[in-house]
């Protein structure tokens, strides 16, 4: 029986990943070792009561008292904070689904490595500020990393028995997000409320933000050059308002594949489940014909200049996807709190990138990890400041 873990459990693709458990026998199918959730404590002790972990941790430490509550009688040791979800970790699985949100979900999937794991990789922040050193860290424990990005996801499916070699470019789809089609000089304007109705993708708060900003596609891009070994400008970006290519890869004979599919996460998650086989999907089918048209068109590069920034990240390299990936967490909190404009993220990060430019190391060096975490908090330190003067309009 394969040994499960899941690293925020109670997110979006936490909740679909326990959904698609729960349809293969649930824990008639797989042992659960750990499941881990964030501040909703009575989520993840349903879930824990259904699925029986071995451990439930809590990432906030004031809520161990009511998960302590909730799961007693139940034989499920729980815990709470960083440290113990980290611990977590470090219980033996055969595989583990990353869906902490944000560079928290780092040192968890390093150490569920180490265990040799297969590591489902929806914490696309992990490649981005520690690229090298997760793929270095699964090489050295003959472990592997499967990417649950539905774009990555795509991608890696569209190389199945493919020389990499023989890449021409990878082509990232992007919906645009749900101020796609707002006016240029509206945007600054844009609310918390506005940036959420995202037209095709039911996700969580902040990735749905990061995909009105482009943010999200941003540490995409970045993302694909860390997993694939690509060189960035074989990386490209097009705008697909419709969502059902969700990427494609273009070989030098000319030939381009694409993954198609409803928007729907079940699909990549679902994927790295049953990988290397398939199994039946709960998802919806696509009608080709009651679709009848695909429409792509080029990103603004003044709409979005998240892609801009990508791009000189990875020109710099180092520890820059480190101070990225924290400035870019720390605009989106100072905008969901109602101190930053929408379009002012973007200079918040720019600000800090050049804020932290002398403390990025060298370009060709992989870091340690204690390396990427100073920097992610340097970096969220700058990025306050900057967030703080922007609010002050100096």
């Amino acid at each position: 029986m394969r040994r499960i873990s899941i690293f925020g459990a109670t997110g979006s693709v936490g909740e679909q990943t326990v959904e698609l458990i729960r349809r293969a026998g649930g824990t008639n199918a797989y042992q659960i070792v750990a499941l881990t959730g964030g501040r909703n404590v009575a989520r993840l002790a349903e879930i824990a009561a259904e699925l029986r972990p071995e451990i439930a941790v809590c990432a906030d430490p004031s809520g161990l008292g009511d998960l302590r509550d909730r799961l007693t009688g139940t034989g499920i040791a729980v815990a709470a904070g960083p440290q113990a979800i980290a611990e977590a970790a470090d219980r033996p699985a055969d595989w583990v689904m990353s869906a902490i949100v944000g560079a928290a979900g780092l040192v968890p999937g390093l150490r569920a490595l180490a265990q040799g794991a297969t590591l489902a990789l929806a914490n696309k922040e992990s490649l981005v500020t520690a690229g090298r050193l997760l793929m270095a860290e699964a090489q050295r424990h003959n472990a592997r990393v499967l990417p649950v990005d539905s774009e990555h996801s795509a991608i890696f499916q569209a190389l199945a028995g493919e020389d990499i070699a023989a890449v021409e470019r990878i082509i990232l789809t992007a919906s645009g997000g749900a101020l796609r089609d707002w006016p240029l000089e509206r945007l600054a304007g844009a609310t918390v409320k506005d940036a959420l109705a995202h037209p095709n993708w039911a996700m969580g708060q902040r990735i749905t933000i990061d995909s009105a900003s482009m943010f999200n596609k941003a540490l995409e891009v970045i993302e694909t050059r860390e997993f694939f070994g690509v060189r960035p400008d074989q990386i490209e970006v097009i705008l697909h308002p419709e969502s059902l290519i969700h990427s494609m890869v273009g070989f030098r004979d000319g030939a381009i594949m694409a993954h198609m599919g409803a928007p729907d996460m079940r699909h990549s998650i679902g994927y790295a489940l049953n990988w290397p086989e398939r199994a039946e999907l709960p998802v919806a089918r696509l009608d080709l014909a009651q679709i009848g048209s695909l429409t792509f068109r080029a990103p603004d590069p003044n709409r979005f200049p998240a892609l801009r920034l990508a791009r000189e990240v990875m020109a710099r390299r180092g520890l820059s996807g480190a101070a990225f990936n924290a400035a870019k967490e720390v605009a989106l909190d100072h905008f969901l709190a109602g101190r930053l404009g929408f379009m002012a993220m973007a200079g918040v990060v720019e600000d800090t990138l050049s804020a932290v430019s002398a403390d990025l190391g060298p370009e060709n060096v992989i870091m340690s990890l204690a390396d990427v975490l100073a920097m992610d908090h340097l970096a969220r330190v700058r990025a306050g400041e900057s967030a703080a003067r922007r609010a002050k309009g100096t």
